[in-house]
């Protein structure tokens, strides 16, 4: 996230959308949440703004952020929903801890075998590269 370049023509701050993108990526935070949140200090933003942000800069934080995970214990659930991402219809899984931590996420256009098998595999290998750190 150092090039500037990621950044160029934004009207905010690297720092504020760095910020916002990692709040909604690590709490049960809702895009309109955030946004009240940046209007309590000053902000005005829309929420599909920092929708934009996170889905432009989320996958390249989760592989920066990935390998200073905290370990995650052997008890963990998963959720599956089905969201409006771009207009289009999406599944969304997540894996969660016993703790309510984030795993892994997994986004797909379909809902079948293969993509459950595909999730359950980067979910796992993310988990037991989390327990291999501590």
């Amino acid at each position: 996230m150092e090039n500037q370049n990621l950044f160029k023509w934004k009207h905010y701050q690297p720092d504020i959308i760095l910020l916002t993108v990692r709040w909604y990526l690590r709490y049960n935070l809702s895009f309109r949440d955030l946004v009240k949140m940046m209007e309590e200090r000053g902000l005005s933003m829309a929420h599909t703004t920092i929708m934009r942000w996170v889905h432009q800069y989320g996958p390249q934080l989760d592989k920066r952020v990935r390998r200073h995970l905290k370990p995650t214990n052997d008890s963990w659930r998963v959720d599956e929903t089905y969201i409006k991402v771009k207009g289009q219809w999406m599944y969304l899984y997540r894996a969660v801890n016993s703790e309510g931590n984030t795993i892994d996420f997994y986004l797909n256009e379909s809902r079948d075998k293969q993509a459950a098998k595909r999730f359950f595999k980067k979910a796992l290998a993310a988990s037991h590269v989390c327990n291999l750190a501590s």
